[in-house]
C-alpha cells in the first residue's frame, strides 16, 4: 500500500514509527474540558505514545479535532465506560498503574523508574483522580513545583511527564520500540487513514488474484 504514498509520506511514516512505543501509555479519567483530553492525545503523538485510554463514566464527549491537530488519526484510542474495566485491561496487558497526583506518598518525576511498563493516569480538572484509581495505583507520581500553585492543568502535566519519561527511556538499553510486526500493522493502518481510495485498491487487488 505504501507505493500509493509519496516518498516524503513514506519517509515520515518510517521515521515516526521508529519512535513509537507501547512501553508507556496514558489514561484520562472523566476529564470535563474537551480541549484537555484532545491536548493530551496531541502530546502522546508528539512524544511517541501509541495508545491512549479514555475513561468516560460521567463525561462522554467527542475528541476536539482542532485541538488534537489530527493526532487522533495516528494514536490508538481505547474508550472505557468504567474505570474498573480500564484498570483490569491495563493490568492484564502488564502495565503498572501510575496515579499522577500532587498529594500523598509520591515519587518525584526525576526519580521515576522507567524500566516498568506504565500507564500514567490523569484525572478530572477539579477533583483529580477518583479514589478507585488511587486505591488501585501501584505508585504515585508528582511533578516537583516550587511556586504557590500546587497543581498544573492536566494537558501541561501530561506533556511534562511524557517528555521526561520518554527521553529517559530512550537513554536506556530497554527494548522500548514496537515489534516489527506491530510496526507493519500500524503502517498499514496509517495507509488506510491516508489513502482515500484504500478500499477500492484492496478490492481490486483481491479481485485480480482470483
Amino acid at each position: 500500500m505504501e507505493c500509493f504514498l509519496t516518498k516524503s509520506r513514506r519517509d515520515k511514516f518510517a521515521k515516526v514509527i521508529a519512535q513509537r512505543t507501547s512501553h508507556f501509555t496514558v489514561a484520562t479519567e472523566d476529564v470535563y474540558q474537551l480541549h484537555n483530553t484532545s491536548a493530551v492525545i496531541r502530546s502522546c503523538d508528539v512524544f511517541g505514545i501509541q495508545e491512549v485510554s479514555i475513561v468516560e463514566e460521567q463525561n462522554t464527549k467527542r475528541i476536539d479535532r482542532e485541538i488534537a491537530m489530527g493526532a487522533q488519526k495516528w494514536v490508538d484510542l481505547n474508550r472505557y465506560h468504567s474505570i474498573k474495566s480500564c484498570i483490569e485491561d491495563l493490568k492484564q496487558k502488564g502495565y503498572q498503574i501510575v496515579a499522577t497526583t500532587p498529594h500523598g506518598n509520591n515519587c518525584d518525576l526525576q526519580d521515576f523508574d522507567v524500566s516498568k511498563k506504565s500507564c500514567f493516569f490523569f484525572g478530572r480538572e477539579t477533583e483529580g483522580l477518583s479514589e478507585e484509581v488511587l486505591n488501585a495505583a501501584d505508585c504515585y507520581l508528582k511533578i516537583p513545583m516550587v511556586g504557590f500553585t500546587e497543581s498544573l492543568n492536566i494537558s501541561v502535566s501530561a506533556a511534562i511527564i511524557l517528555q521526561h519519561v520518554t527521553s529517559k527511556l530512550k537513554r536506556t538499553a530497554i527494548d522500548w520500540q514496537l515489534s516489527e510486526a506491530e510496526q507493519l500493522k500500524k503502517r498499514l493502518q496509517w495507509c488506510q487513514k491516508t489513502i482515500k481510495s484504500y478500499d477500492e485498491i484492496v478490492e481490486r487487488f483481491y479481485n485480480n488474484k482470483v
